[in-house]
């Protein structure tokens, strides 16, 4: 187990070096060789040739192409300092850089509306998990009933709608028509019961597009699995259903599940767009989105690493979820 371990760490931080170069090749490298001058962007549409030439120098924009890849991967693990035109400027780890339109240090942008997303992936994600794989689990075990012809309805209908229609949908009935939930955001530090108000019909919503292929993907997994011998040898020995499908055919079943949450729940830490938009959650997607909106890319780029990181996190930790729940991946 412990070899295991080192080897899917080593792969992780193998990985995260991969993610960053390419990452630096996308937002620096690129835009140079499409003939779009970075410094020009952070200065403005008006700016002057010296203040782009300061701008320039201060970024280190100037500097060969190795000089700039250090400096990017030193700004991140350990800070980095922009000196140019006599302004001396520190920025403390991890050094995203600074903000096209704000001049703010990105990071600290970043991790104030970090909470925000954090908390709609995680309730989302406890919603889609409970109720789609209970709905996919009863319609395998009641194939071809009622239920499952509904439940699998439902499923498509889940997938097929998205979420903006099926968010504007919720907001008028529940909290423009019936007045039932205030929809505004609220921070959990100022009050519990508004911050729940604010965010269960985003939870809702984004758990409805979830829950429904979690319910398709268990749903099929768990049929496949209902015919392997070894089910078959577990009710010929007299086992209790219950203990058949809990202890042994779920057990196979999580195992795509988990594939899944932790690549879903990896690009939704990195933020939910659609969702945010519509509901105005000051959240992660919200600022990508502004940051599209206005060409800031230091913003852009603060979220796709974040997001990055975030993925391969979630894939490590289900990388170590698999030899719990599967001693064969120990062995292997």
């Amino acid at each position: 187990m412990l070899a295991y371990l080192i080897r899917r760490l080593f792969a992780a931080v193998v990985m995260l070096v991969v993610i960053v170069m390419v990452v630096f090749g996308i937002f620096f490298l690129v835009p140079k060789w499409a003939g779009v001058d970075i410094a020009a962007s952070f200065v403005g549409k008006q700016a002057d040739p010296a203040s782009v030439e300061a701008v320039r120098e201060k970024l280190g924009l100037n500097t060969p192409i190795y000089s700039q890849v250090w400096e990017f991967f030193k700004g991140i693990f350990v800070g980095r300092t922009y000196s140019g035109g006599g302004d001396v400027t520190h920025c403390a780890a991890p050094c995203f850089g600074y903000s096209f339109r704000s001049e703010q240090a990105v990071w600290p942008v970043l991790t104030d509306r970090f909470p925000v997303t954090l908390g709609l992936a995680l309730g989302a994600a406890v919603l889609w998990l409970v109720f789609g794989v209970a709905a996919g689990v009863l319609s395998a075990l009641k194939r071809g009933s009622l239920w499952d012809r509904g439940a699998m309805v439902v499923a498509l209908a889940g997938v097929s709608l998205p979420i903006y229609f099926t968010g504007l949908l919720s907001l008028a009935i529940f909290a423009f028509g019936l007045k039932w939930i205030d929809a505004q955001y609220v921070p959990l530090s100022q009050s519990f019961g508004g911050y729940l108000g604010g965010m269960i019909l985003p939870w809702i919503t984004l758990a409805f597009l979830y829950a429904a292929m979690y319910a398709r993907i268990t749903r099929a997994t768990m049929l496949e699995i209902l015919g392997e011998d070894y089910i078959r040898t577990a009710r010929a020995k007299g086992l209790k259903e219950q203990v058949v499908i809990g202890k042994h055919a779920m057990r196979s079943t999580m195992t795509p599940i988990l594939t899944m949450l932790g690549m879903d729940l990896g690009a939704l830490i990195g933020g939910a767009i659609l969702t945010e938009s519509t509901f105005n959650l000051p959240g992660l997607g919200r600022a990508v989105l502004d940051a599209i909106r206005n060409q800031d890319l230091p913003i852009i780029l603060g979220v796709t690493l974040i997001t990055s990181l975030a993925v391969l996190l979630a894939n490590l930790v289900v990388d170590v979820l698999y030899a719990v729940i599967d001693p064969r991946v120990r062995l292997a």
